[in-house]
Protein backbone atom coordinates (compact mmCIF):
# COMPACT_ATOMS: atom_id res chain seq x y z
CA UNK A 1 0.00 0.00 0.00
CA UNK A 2 2.77 2.43 0.70
CA UNK A 3 3.79 2.21 -2.68
CA UNK A 4 1.33 3.25 -4.10
CA UNK A 5 1.09 6.84 -2.45
CA UNK A 6 3.88 7.87 -4.62
CA UNK A 7 0.49 8.86 -7.06
CA UNK A 8 0.31 11.49 -4.61
CA UNK A 9 3.24 13.49 -5.19
CA UNK A 10 0.71 15.49 -7.70
CA UNK A 11 -1.00 16.59 -5.06
CA UNK A 12 1.08 17.27 -2.46
CA UNK A 13 -0.48 20.87 -2.35
CA UNK A 14 -4.17 19.20 -1.85
CA UNK A 15 -2.78 16.81 0.71
CA UNK A 16 -1.48 19.38 2.98
CA UNK A 17 -4.68 22.00 2.87
CA UNK A 18 -7.57 19.42 3.11
CA UNK A 19 -6.11 18.14 6.71
CA UNK A 20 -5.00 22.15 7.00
CA UNK A 21 -8.35 23.33 6.91
CA UNK A 22 -9.94 20.25 8.78
CA UNK A 23 -7.73 21.60 11.46
CA UNK A 24 -8.97 25.31 11.72
CA UNK A 25 -12.20 24.21 11.17
CA UNK A 26 -11.79 21.82 15.04
CA UNK A 27 -10.40 24.38 16.39
CA UNK A 28 -13.49 26.85 15.78
CA UNK A 29 -15.61 23.95 17.58
CA UNK A 30 -13.43 23.29 20.50
CA UNK A 31 -14.07 26.92 21.70
CA UNK A 32 -18.03 26.00 20.91
CA UNK A 33 -18.31 24.38 25.06
CA UNK A 34 -16.70 27.66 26.49
CA UNK A 35 -19.11 30.04 24.35
CA UNK A 36 -21.65 27.32 25.62
CA UNK A 37 -20.89 28.00 29.56
CA UNK A 38 -20.34 31.61 29.05
CA UNK A 39 -23.81 31.60 28.09
CA UNK A 40 -25.24 30.16 30.55
CA UNK A 41 -23.00 31.44 33.46
CA UNK A 42 -22.66 34.95 32.49
CA UNK A 43 -25.92 35.27 30.35
CA UNK A 44 -28.68 33.32 31.79
CA UNK A 45 -27.87 33.28 35.22
CA UNK A 46 -27.29 36.94 35.34
CA UNK A 47 -30.20 37.31 33.01
CA UNK A 48 -27.96 39.55 30.75
CA UNK A 49 -29.96 39.23 27.54
CA UNK A 50 -27.20 41.49 25.91
CA UNK A 51 -24.66 38.64 26.71
CA UNK A 52 -26.76 36.12 25.51
CA UNK A 53 -27.23 37.92 22.38
CA UNK A 54 -23.64 38.32 21.66
CA UNK A 55 -22.50 34.72 22.45
CA UNK A 56 -25.10 33.70 20.34
CA UNK A 57 -23.71 36.19 17.41
CA UNK A 58 -20.64 34.18 18.35
CA UNK A 59 -21.80 30.67 17.69
CA UNK A 60 -23.13 31.67 14.65
CA UNK A 61 -20.44 33.15 13.00
CA UNK A 62 -18.28 30.28 14.20
CA UNK A 63 -20.65 28.04 12.38
CA UNK A 64 -20.19 29.97 9.49
CA UNK A 65 -16.87 29.85 9.43
CA UNK A 66 -16.60 26.24 10.61
CA UNK A 67 -18.74 25.21 7.49
CA UNK A 68 -17.14 27.19 4.90
CA UNK A 69 -13.41 25.50 6.23
CA UNK A 70 -15.11 21.71 6.01
CA UNK A 71 -16.05 22.66 2.77
CA UNK A 72 -12.98 23.61 1.37
CA UNK A 73 -11.13 20.77 3.01
CA UNK A 74 -13.88 18.54 1.43
CA UNK A 75 -12.73 20.64 -2.16
CA UNK A 76 -9.41 19.54 -1.38
CA UNK A 77 -9.67 16.37 -0.21
CA UNK A 78 -12.00 15.52 -3.58
CA UNK A 79 -9.41 16.64 -5.91
CA UNK A 80 -6.68 14.73 -4.13
CA UNK A 81 -8.60 11.54 -4.17
CA UNK A 82 -10.12 11.12 -7.34
CA UNK A 83 -6.85 12.74 -9.08
CA UNK A 84 -4.75 10.04 -7.22
CA UNK A 85 -7.70 7.05 -8.23
CA UNK A 86 -7.36 8.30 -11.63
CA UNK A 87 -3.38 7.82 -11.71
CA UNK A 88 -3.48 4.89 -10.03
CA UNK A 89 -6.19 3.23 -12.72
CA UNK A 90 -3.59 4.57 -15.72
CA UNK A 91 -0.70 3.17 -14.45
CA UNK A 92 -2.65 -0.10 -13.55
CA UNK A 93 -4.19 -0.21 -16.61
CA UNK A 94 -0.83 0.56 -18.73
CA UNK A 95 0.88 -2.01 -16.74
CA UNK A 96 -1.70 -4.75 -17.21
CA UNK A 97 -1.29 -4.01 -20.87
CA UNK A 98 2.42 -5.05 -20.59
CA UNK A 99 1.49 -8.64 -19.09
CA UNK A 100 2.04 -11.56 -21.41
CA UNK A 101 -0.94 -14.10 -22.18
CA UNK A 102 0.65 -16.50 -19.44
CA UNK A 103 0.49 -13.80 -16.79
CA UNK A 104 -3.30 -13.01 -17.39
CA UNK A 105 -3.78 -16.57 -17.55
CA UNK A 106 -2.71 -16.78 -14.47
CA UNK A 107 -3.82 -13.85 -12.67
CA UNK A 108 -7.60 -14.26 -14.50
CA UNK A 109 -9.44 -11.42 -15.95
CA UNK A 110 -11.81 -10.98 -12.96
CA UNK A 111 -8.79 -10.36 -10.76
CA UNK A 112 -7.75 -7.84 -12.70
CA UNK A 113 -10.99 -6.21 -13.33
CA UNK A 114 -11.86 -5.83 -9.67
CA UNK A 115 -8.65 -4.56 -8.95
CA UNK A 116 -9.75 -2.21 -11.54
CA UNK A 117 -12.42 -0.97 -10.43
CA UNK A 118 -13.23 -2.01 -6.68
CA UNK A 119 -10.11 -2.16 -5.02
CA UNK A 120 -9.18 1.09 -6.73
CA UNK A 121 -12.87 2.79 -5.55
CA UNK A 122 -12.05 1.68 -2.11
CA UNK A 123 -8.57 2.95 -1.91
CA UNK A 124 -10.02 6.46 -3.37
CA UNK A 125 -12.54 6.40 -0.92
CA UNK A 126 -9.72 5.41 1.96
CA UNK A 127 -7.49 8.45 0.81
CA UNK A 128 -10.61 10.64 0.87
CA UNK A 129 -11.38 9.95 4.54
CA UNK A 130 -7.79 9.87 6.17
CA UNK A 131 -7.47 13.22 4.53
CA UNK A 132 -10.48 14.83 6.18
CA UNK A 133 -10.68 12.83 9.38
CA UNK A 134 -7.20 11.73 10.18
CA UNK A 135 -5.67 14.88 12.08
CA UNK A 136 -9.41 15.77 12.59
CA UNK A 137 -10.47 13.08 14.78
CA UNK A 138 -7.18 13.21 17.54
CA UNK A 139 -6.94 16.57 16.92
CA UNK A 140 -10.83 17.24 18.83
CA UNK A 141 -10.20 14.20 21.18
CA UNK A 142 -6.85 15.49 22.19
CA UNK A 143 -7.86 19.61 22.23
CA UNK A 144 -11.20 18.70 24.15
CA UNK A 145 -9.16 16.46 26.77
CA UNK A 146 -6.64 19.47 26.59
CA UNK A 147 -9.89 21.88 26.88
CA UNK A 148 -11.17 19.89 29.85
CA UNK A 149 -7.75 20.20 31.74
CA UNK A 150 -8.21 24.23 31.73
CA UNK A 151 -11.77 24.10 33.30
CA UNK A 152 -10.99 21.27 35.98
CA UNK A 153 -8.06 19.20 36.26
CA UNK A 154 -9.75 16.37 38.64
CA UNK A 155 -12.84 15.94 35.70
CA UNK A 156 -10.41 16.14 32.87
CA UNK A 157 -8.67 12.74 34.41
CA UNK A 158 -12.12 10.54 33.40
CA UNK A 159 -10.66 12.35 29.54
CA UNK A 160 -7.33 10.64 30.73
CA UNK A 161 -9.37 7.11 31.58
CA UNK A 162 -11.52 7.09 28.52
CA UNK A 163 -9.55 7.84 25.72
CA UNK A 164 -6.84 4.73 26.45
CA UNK A 165 -9.93 2.27 27.21
CA UNK A 166 -11.44 3.97 23.48
CA UNK A 167 -7.68 3.41 21.82
CA UNK A 168 -7.78 0.08 22.49
CA UNK A 169 -11.13 -0.78 21.06
CA UNK A 170 -10.19 0.82 18.03
CA UNK A 171 -7.02 -0.42 16.98
CA UNK A 172 -7.81 -4.34 18.12
CA UNK A 173 -10.87 -4.33 16.00
CA UNK A 174 -8.28 -2.41 13.36
CA UNK A 175 -5.81 -5.61 13.80
CA UNK A 176 -8.86 -8.39 13.40
CA UNK A 177 -10.58 -6.71 10.51
CA UNK A 178 -7.70 -6.22 8.10
CA UNK A 179 -7.35 -10.13 7.31
CA UNK A 180 -10.61 -10.45 6.67
CA UNK A 181 -10.96 -7.48 4.25
CA UNK A 182 -8.84 -9.77 2.03
CA UNK A 183 -10.93 -12.66 2.16
CA UNK A 184 -13.47 -10.51 1.41
CA UNK A 185 -12.26 -9.11 -1.60
CA UNK A 186 -10.80 -12.80 -2.83
CA UNK A 187 -14.63 -14.12 -2.77
CA UNK A 188 -15.40 -11.19 -4.77
CA UNK A 189 -12.94 -11.94 -7.26
CA UNK A 190 -14.37 -15.29 -7.14
CA UNK A 191 -18.15 -13.74 -7.76
CA UNK A 192 -17.02 -11.46 -10.42
CA UNK A 193 -15.68 -14.41 -12.48
CA UNK A 194 -18.45 -16.14 -11.76
CA UNK A 195 -20.77 -13.77 -13.11
CA UNK A 196 -18.55 -12.95 -15.82
CA UNK A 197 -18.74 -15.91 -17.42
CA UNK A 198 -22.42 -16.82 -16.85
CA UNK A 199 -23.01 -13.84 -18.87
CA UNK A 200 -20.43 -14.37 -21.83
CA UNK A 201 -21.76 -17.54 -22.11
CA UNK A 202 -25.42 -17.19 -21.70
CA UNK A 203 -26.33 -18.77 -24.29
CA UNK A 204 -24.14 -22.19 -23.96
CA UNK A 205 -25.95 -22.36 -20.64
CA UNK A 206 -29.83 -21.90 -22.13
CA UNK A 207 -28.62 -24.39 -25.15
CA UNK A 208 -27.44 -27.38 -22.39
CA UNK A 209 -29.99 -26.40 -19.64
CA UNK A 210 -27.25 -25.24 -17.06
CA UNK A 211 -28.98 -22.68 -15.82
CA UNK A 212 -29.92 -24.20 -12.54
CA UNK A 213 -26.54 -25.71 -12.04
CA UNK A 214 -24.93 -22.51 -12.45
CA UNK A 215 -27.63 -20.33 -10.00
CA UNK A 216 -26.47 -23.36 -7.21
CA UNK A 217 -22.88 -22.71 -8.25
CA UNK A 218 -23.80 -19.22 -8.24
CA UNK A 219 -25.10 -19.06 -4.70
CA UNK A 220 -22.89 -21.08 -2.83
CA UNK A 221 -20.12 -19.04 -3.97
CA UNK A 222 -22.40 -16.25 -2.59
CA UNK A 223 -22.81 -17.28 0.79
CA UNK A 224 -18.94 -17.84 1.04
CA UNK A 225 -18.83 -14.25 0.40
CA UNK A 226 -21.66 -13.39 2.63
CA UNK A 227 -20.40 -15.33 5.53
CA UNK A 228 -16.73 -13.72 5.27
CA UNK A 229 -18.71 -9.74 4.81
CA UNK A 230 -20.83 -10.87 8.05
CA UNK A 231 -17.63 -11.73 10.34
CA UNK A 232 -16.14 -9.15 9.30
CA UNK A 233 -19.39 -7.35 9.45
CA UNK A 234 -19.96 -9.03 13.12
CA UNK A 235 -16.06 -7.29 13.98
CA UNK A 236 -16.80 -4.22 13.01
CA UNK A 237 -19.73 -3.87 14.51
CA UNK A 238 -18.49 -4.29 17.83
CA UNK A 239 -16.91 -0.37 17.71
CA UNK A 240 -19.59 1.47 17.79
CA UNK A 241 -21.41 -0.31 21.10
CA UNK A 242 -18.70 -0.50 23.44
CA UNK A 243 -17.25 3.33 22.38
CA UNK A 244 -20.76 4.10 23.05
CA UNK A 245 -20.83 2.48 26.46
CA UNK A 246 -17.42 3.74 27.46
CA UNK A 247 -18.33 7.43 26.76
CA UNK A 248 -21.81 7.14 28.28
CA UNK A 249 -19.64 5.87 31.37
CA UNK A 250 -17.31 9.00 31.08
CA UNK A 251 -20.14 10.98 30.57
CA UNK A 252 -22.40 9.82 33.89
CA UNK A 253 -18.55 9.97 35.50
CA UNK A 254 -18.50 13.89 34.49
CA UNK A 255 -22.17 14.28 35.70
CA UNK A 256 -22.08 12.62 38.93
CA UNK A 257 -18.20 14.57 39.69
CA UNK A 258 -19.33 17.47 38.33
CA UNK A 259 -22.49 17.75 40.18
CA UNK A 260 -20.46 17.27 43.68
CA UNK A 261 -17.69 20.21 42.52
CA UNK A 262 -20.80 22.45 41.54
CA UNK A 263 -22.51 21.34 45.31
CA UNK A 264 -19.31 22.32 46.51
CA UNK A 265 -18.89 25.69 44.72
CA UNK A 266 -15.44 24.09 42.56
CA UNK A 267 -17.20 24.58 39.07
CA UNK A 268 -20.05 26.39 38.00
CA UNK A 269 -23.42 24.62 36.06
CA UNK A 270 -21.78 26.54 32.75
CA UNK A 271 -18.22 24.15 33.19
CA UNK A 272 -20.29 21.08 33.78
CA UNK A 273 -22.26 21.36 30.70
CA UNK A 274 -18.82 22.57 28.57
CA UNK A 275 -17.51 19.23 30.31
CA UNK A 276 -20.32 17.48 28.74
CA UNK A 277 -20.25 18.65 25.31
CA UNK A 278 -16.22 17.63 25.30
CA UNK A 279 -17.04 14.63 25.58
CA UNK A 280 -19.60 14.39 23.49
CA UNK A 281 -17.45 15.84 20.59
CA UNK A 282 -14.98 13.55 21.52
CA UNK A 283 -17.96 10.79 21.08
CA UNK A 284 -18.82 11.88 17.86
CA UNK A 285 -14.70 12.28 16.76
CA UNK A 286 -14.28 8.56 17.75
CA UNK A 287 -17.34 7.51 16.29
CA UNK A 288 -16.09 9.12 13.01
CA UNK A 289 -12.56 7.88 13.84
CA UNK A 290 -14.02 4.30 14.25
CA UNK A 291 -15.70 4.14 10.54
CA UNK A 292 -12.53 5.71 9.51
CA UNK A 293 -10.30 3.07 10.60
CA UNK A 294 -13.07 0.52 8.97
CA UNK A 295 -12.54 2.48 5.50
CA UNK A 296 -8.70 2.79 6.00
CA UNK A 297 -8.86 -1.13 6.56
CA UNK A 298 -10.77 -1.74 3.82
CA UNK A 299 -8.55 0.31 1.93
CA UNK A 300 -5.30 -1.17 3.22
CA UNK A 301 -6.89 -4.27 2.01
CA UNK A 302 -7.51 -3.26 -1.22
CA UNK A 303 -4.14 -1.10 -1.88
CA UNK A 304 -1.99 -4.25 -0.70
CA UNK A 305 -3.88 -6.37 -3.74
CA UNK A 306 -3.35 -3.47 -6.07
CA UNK A 307 0.10 -3.51 -5.15
CA UNK A 308 0.09 -7.49 -5.70
CA UNK A 309 -0.63 -6.75 -9.08
CA UNK A 310 2.24 -3.66 -10.19
CA UNK A 311 4.32 -6.45 -8.47
CA UNK A 312 3.69 -8.92 -11.02
CA UNK A 313 6.73 -8.80 -13.31
CA UNK A 314 5.92 -9.01 -17.45
CA UNK A 315 6.63 -12.61 -18.25
CA UNK A 316 7.72 -11.27 -21.47
CA UNK A 317 11.20 -8.95 -21.52
CA UNK A 318 11.47 -6.78 -24.69
CA UNK A 319 15.31 -6.24 -25.88
CA UNK A 320 14.80 -2.62 -26.20
CA UNK A 321 17.95 -1.91 -28.59
CA UNK A 322 17.00 0.02 -31.62
CA UNK A 323 16.49 -1.68 -35.10
CA UNK A 324 17.21 -0.13 -38.37
CA UNK A 325 14.08 -1.74 -39.42
CA UNK A 326 16.21 -3.15 -42.36
CA UNK A 327 16.38 -7.39 -41.07
CA UNK A 328 13.61 -9.28 -42.50
CA UNK A 329 11.55 -11.90 -40.38
CA UNK A 330 11.80 -14.61 -42.81
CA UNK A 331 12.94 -17.16 -42.67
CA UNK A 332 10.74 -18.26 -39.98
CA UNK A 333 12.32 -21.87 -38.37
CA UNK A 334 11.18 -23.30 -35.59
CA UNK A 335 13.79 -25.82 -34.42
CA UNK A 336 12.81 -28.17 -32.07
CA UNK A 337 10.29 -25.78 -30.18
CA UNK A 338 8.63 -27.00 -26.90
CA UNK A 339 6.15 -25.02 -25.49
CA UNK A 340 4.57 -25.50 -21.55
CA UNK A 341 2.10 -23.35 -20.11
CA UNK A 342 2.76 -21.32 -16.67
CA UNK A 343 1.55 -24.13 -14.27
CA UNK A 344 0.55 -27.11 -17.03
CA UNK A 345 1.96 -30.37 -15.92
CA UNK A 346 2.63 -31.15 -19.88
CA UNK A 347 3.90 -29.96 -22.59
CA UNK A 348 1.58 -28.02 -25.25
CA UNK A 349 4.13 -28.01 -28.19
CA UNK A 350 6.99 -30.64 -28.38
CA UNK A 351 9.70 -31.02 -30.76
CA UNK A 352 8.80 -28.86 -33.53
CA UNK A 353 10.37 -28.22 -36.89
CA UNK A 354 9.85 -26.91 -39.63
CA UNK A 355 10.74 -23.49 -41.59
CA UNK A 356 8.49 -21.30 -43.52
CA UNK A 357 10.55 -18.80 -46.26
CA UNK A 358 9.45 -15.11 -47.69
CA UNK A 359 6.10 -15.16 -49.49
CA UNK A 360 5.25 -18.88 -48.54
CA UNK A 361 1.71 -19.55 -47.47
CA UNK A 362 1.96 -22.33 -44.50
CA UNK A 363 -0.97 -24.15 -43.74
CA UNK A 364 -1.46 -25.19 -39.72
CA UNK A 365 -4.48 -28.29 -39.46
CA UNK A 366 -4.98 -30.44 -36.73
CA UNK A 367 -7.71 -31.81 -34.22
CA UNK A 368 -8.91 -30.00 -31.31
CA UNK A 369 -6.39 -29.20 -28.71
CA UNK A 370 -3.49 -30.27 -31.11
CA UNK A 371 -1.67 -27.27 -30.61
CA UNK A 372 -2.12 -25.19 -33.44
CA UNK A 373 -3.03 -22.05 -31.96
CA UNK A 374 -0.45 -22.19 -29.25
CA UNK A 375 2.50 -22.77 -32.51
CA UNK A 376 1.58 -19.53 -34.11
CA UNK A 377 1.11 -17.63 -31.20
CA UNK A 378 4.89 -17.96 -30.76
CA UNK A 379 5.98 -15.91 -33.63
CA UNK A 380 4.75 -12.56 -32.42
CA UNK A 381 5.68 -13.80 -28.83
CA UNK A 382 2.52 -13.83 -27.13
CA UNK A 383 4.06 -16.96 -25.64
CA UNK A 384 7.91 -17.96 -24.39
CA UNK A 385 9.10 -20.92 -26.24
CA UNK A 386 10.33 -23.12 -23.06
CA UNK A 387 12.43 -25.51 -25.42
CA UNK A 388 14.45 -25.69 -28.64
CA UNK A 389 14.67 -22.21 -30.63
CA UNK A 390 12.55 -20.29 -32.76
CA UNK A 391 14.29 -18.01 -35.48
CA UNK A 392 12.97 -14.92 -36.95
CA UNK A 393 15.18 -13.96 -39.69
CA UNK A 394 18.06 -15.46 -38.29
CA UNK A 395 18.04 -14.10 -34.57
CA UNK A 396 16.21 -15.75 -31.96
CA UNK A 397 12.44 -14.08 -31.30
CA UNK A 398 13.01 -12.86 -27.85
CA UNK A 399 15.74 -10.85 -29.35
CA UNK A 400 13.23 -8.92 -31.26
CA UNK A 401 12.12 -5.99 -29.58
CA UNK A 402 8.11 -6.12 -29.05
CA UNK A 403 6.78 -3.51 -30.38
CA UNK A 404 8.81 -3.81 -33.19
CA UNK A 405 8.07 -7.60 -34.07
CA UNK A 406 4.16 -6.86 -33.43
CA UNK A 407 3.57 -4.18 -35.78
CA UNK A 408 5.12 -6.06 -38.58
CA UNK A 409 3.27 -9.15 -37.51
CA UNK A 410 -0.89 -9.23 -38.64
CA UNK A 411 -2.24 -11.31 -35.99
CA UNK A 412 -6.40 -12.39 -36.46
CA UNK A 413 -7.33 -14.31 -33.65
CA UNK A 414 -9.76 -17.22 -33.44
CA UNK A 415 -12.75 -14.52 -31.84
CA UNK A 416 -13.15 -11.86 -33.95
CA UNK A 417 -12.83 -8.84 -31.64
CA UNK A 418 -13.95 -5.06 -33.04
CA UNK A 419 -13.69 -2.00 -30.39
CA UNK A 420 -16.78 0.01 -30.48
CA UNK A 421 -15.72 3.29 -32.56
CA UNK A 422 -16.12 2.92 -36.13
CA UNK A 423 -14.82 1.56 -38.95
CA UNK A 424 -12.23 3.86 -39.90
CA UNK A 425 -11.34 3.89 -36.04
CA UNK A 426 -10.89 0.52 -36.03
CA UNK A 427 -8.67 -0.46 -39.46
CA UNK A 428 -6.37 2.13 -37.87
CA UNK A 429 -5.71 -0.21 -35.24
CA UNK A 430 -3.80 -1.60 -37.87
CA UNK A 431 -1.91 1.19 -39.30
CA UNK A 432 -2.43 4.44 -37.29
CA UNK A 433 -1.63 6.99 -40.22
CA UNK A 434 -2.83 4.75 -42.91
CA UNK A 435 -4.66 6.64 -45.91
CA UNK A 436 -8.38 5.75 -47.38
CA UNK A 437 -6.58 4.65 -50.11
CA UNK A 438 -4.70 1.60 -47.86
CA UNK A 439 -7.67 1.32 -45.91
CA UNK A 440 -9.71 0.35 -49.27
CA UNK A 441 -7.26 -1.72 -50.62
CA UNK A 442 -7.26 -4.15 -47.48
CA UNK A 443 -10.36 -3.64 -47.34
CA UNK A 444 -10.56 -5.36 -51.03
CA UNK A 445 -8.52 -8.02 -49.96
CA UNK A 446 -10.38 -9.06 -46.79
CA UNK A 447 -13.36 -9.39 -49.27
CA UNK A 448 -14.91 -6.93 -46.40
CA UNK A 449 -15.18 -3.83 -49.07
CA UNK A 450 -18.94 -4.23 -50.10
CA UNK A 451 -19.69 -4.68 -46.58
CA UNK A 452 -18.73 -1.50 -45.54
CA UNK A 453 -20.17 0.25 -49.08
CA UNK A 454 -23.71 -0.95 -48.26
CA UNK A 455 -22.92 1.20 -44.94
CA UNK A 456 -24.45 4.65 -44.79
CA UNK A 457 -21.81 6.07 -43.59
CA UNK A 458 -19.06 3.97 -45.20
CA UNK A 459 -15.61 4.01 -43.62
CA UNK A 460 -17.36 6.37 -40.36
CA UNK A 461 -20.29 3.89 -39.87
CA UNK A 462 -20.62 3.49 -36.27
CA UNK A 463 -19.28 0.12 -34.95
CA UNK A 464 -20.75 -1.08 -31.39
CA UNK A 465 -18.74 -2.67 -28.61
CA UNK A 466 -17.22 -6.24 -29.26
CA UNK A 467 -18.74 -5.51 -33.28
CA UNK A 468 -22.53 -6.39 -32.29
CA UNK A 469 -23.57 -4.57 -35.17
CA UNK A 470 -22.14 -6.71 -37.65
CA UNK A 471 -22.69 -10.12 -38.20
CA UNK A 472 -19.65 -12.90 -37.44
CA UNK A 473 -18.24 -13.51 -41.07
CA UNK A 474 -18.29 -9.34 -41.21
CA UNK A 475 -16.72 -9.06 -38.19
CA UNK A 476 -14.08 -11.78 -39.68
CA UNK A 477 -13.24 -9.89 -42.63
CA UNK A 478 -13.38 -6.85 -40.78
CA UNK A 479 -10.88 -7.90 -38.79
CA UNK A 480 -8.68 -9.50 -41.09
CA UNK A 481 -8.75 -6.09 -43.00
CA UNK A 482 -7.48 -4.40 -40.00
CA UNK A 483 -4.21 -6.49 -39.89
CA UNK A 484 -3.66 -6.10 -43.61
CA UNK A 485 -3.47 -2.49 -43.55
CA UNK A 486 0.02 -2.19 -42.30
CA UNK A 487 1.04 -4.52 -44.94
CA UNK A 488 3.39 -7.11 -41.94
CA UNK A 489 5.58 -9.24 -43.48
CA UNK A 490 4.00 -12.27 -41.44
CA UNK A 491 0.14 -12.52 -41.31
CA UNK A 492 -1.27 -15.08 -39.09
CA UNK A 493 -5.05 -16.17 -39.94
CA UNK A 494 -5.98 -18.53 -36.80
CA UNK A 495 -8.95 -19.94 -37.76
CA UNK A 496 -10.71 -16.75 -38.69
CA UNK A 497 -12.54 -17.50 -41.64
CA UNK A 498 -14.16 -20.28 -39.93
CA UNK A 499 -17.81 -18.13 -40.05
CA UNK A 500 -16.69 -17.29 -44.20
CA UNK A 501 -18.32 -19.55 -46.76
CA UNK A 502 -16.03 -22.02 -48.75
CA UNK A 503 -15.82 -19.31 -51.63
CA UNK A 504 -15.45 -16.21 -49.54
CA UNK A 505 -13.04 -18.12 -48.08
CA UNK A 506 -11.23 -19.20 -50.78
CA UNK A 507 -11.03 -15.60 -52.83
CA UNK A 508 -9.69 -14.05 -49.73
CA UNK A 509 -6.89 -16.30 -50.01
CA UNK A 510 -5.91 -15.92 -53.68
CA UNK A 511 -6.38 -11.90 -53.17
CA UNK A 512 -4.31 -12.21 -50.35
CA UNK A 513 -1.30 -14.60 -52.41
CA UNK A 514 -1.59 -11.82 -55.34
CA UNK A 515 -1.86 -8.73 -53.66
CA UNK A 516 0.90 -9.10 -51.32
CA UNK A 517 4.49 -10.64 -50.74
CA UNK A 518 3.99 -11.72 -47.21
CA UNK A 519 4.35 -14.70 -45.73
CA UNK A 520 1.13 -16.07 -44.32
CA UNK A 521 0.14 -18.80 -41.40
CA UNK A 522 -3.37 -20.30 -42.23
CA UNK A 523 -4.70 -21.86 -39.49
CA UNK A 524 -7.82 -23.91 -39.86
CA UNK A 525 -9.77 -27.15 -38.96
CA UNK A 526 -10.88 -27.15 -43.00
CA UNK A 527 -8.69 -28.93 -45.21
CA UNK A 528 -10.31 -26.49 -48.08
CA UNK A 529 -8.18 -23.68 -46.02
CA UNK A 530 -5.12 -25.10 -46.26
CA UNK A 531 -4.74 -27.17 -49.07
CA UNK A 532 -3.34 -24.87 -51.46
CA UNK A 533 -0.47 -24.23 -48.68
CA UNK A 534 2.83 -24.29 -49.95
CA UNK A 535 3.07 -26.12 -46.98
CA UNK A 536 0.84 -27.72 -44.48
CA UNK A 537 2.36 -28.54 -40.88
CA UNK A 538 -0.54 -31.42 -39.40
CA UNK A 539 0.16 -31.18 -35.66
CA UNK A 540 -1.33 -34.21 -33.57
CA UNK A 541 -1.40 -34.19 -29.60
CA UNK A 542 1.30 -31.26 -29.76
CA UNK A 543 3.53 -33.36 -32.19
CA UNK A 544 4.30 -32.93 -35.68
CA UNK A 545 2.54 -35.57 -37.79
CA UNK A 546 3.45 -34.69 -41.13
CA UNK A 547 4.40 -31.62 -43.15
CA UNK A 548 4.05 -31.46 -46.93
CA UNK A 549 1.84 -30.29 -49.72
CA UNK A 550 -1.46 -31.62 -49.82
CA UNK A 551 -0.76 -34.29 -52.07
CA UNK A 552 1.87 -35.50 -49.95
CA UNK A 553 0.26 -35.61 -46.79
CA UNK A 554 -2.76 -37.62 -48.63
CA UNK A 555 -0.05 -40.56 -49.62
CA UNK A 556 2.14 -39.88 -46.16
CA UNK A 557 0.39 -39.10 -43.56
CA UNK A 558 -2.42 -40.72 -42.02
CA UNK A 559 -4.04 -37.50 -39.57
CA UNK A 560 -4.21 -35.36 -42.57
CA UNK A 561 -5.85 -37.73 -44.71
CA UNK A 562 -8.95 -39.06 -41.91
CA UNK A 563 -9.36 -34.89 -41.47
CA UNK A 564 -9.76 -34.88 -45.00
CA UNK A 565 -11.61 -37.59 -45.74
CA UNK A 566 -14.02 -36.96 -42.57
CA UNK A 567 -14.61 -33.64 -44.78
CA UNK A 568 -14.83 -34.86 -48.42
CA UNK A 569 -15.70 -38.89 -48.33
CA UNK A 570 -13.49 -41.54 -48.28
CA UNK A 571 -11.34 -41.84 -51.60
CA UNK A 572 -11.29 -37.95 -52.41
CA UNK A 573 -8.42 -36.34 -53.70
Amino acid sequence: MKELLRYMKEYRKESVLAPLFKLLEATFELFVPLVMASIIDKGIVNEDYSHIAKMGGILILLAIVGLAMALTAQYFAAKAAVGFSTKLKHELFGHIQKLSFGDMDRIGTSTMITRMTSDVNQVQNGVNLVLRLFLRSPFIVFGAMGMAFTIDVKAALVFVVAIPLLSVVVFGVMIASIPLYKKVQGALDTILGRTRENLTGARVLRAFHKEEEEREKFIAENDTLNHVQMAVGRISALMNPITFVIINGAVIALIWLGAVHVDNGILTQGEVVALVNYMSQILVELVKLANLIVSVNKAVACGNRIQELFETKPGLISDERAESGACNLTPVVFDKVGLTYPGAAEESLTDISFCADKGEMVGVIGGTGSGKTSLVHLIPRFYDITKGALTLGGEEVSKWNLQQLRERVGVVLQKSVLFQGTIRSNLLWGKEDATEEEMWEALRIAQADEIVKKKQKGLDEPVEQEGRNFSGGQRQRLAIARALVGKPEILILDDSASALDYATDARLRKAIRESLDTTVFVVSQRAASVRNADKIVVLEDGCVAGIGTHDELLDTCGVYREIYESQYGKGAR
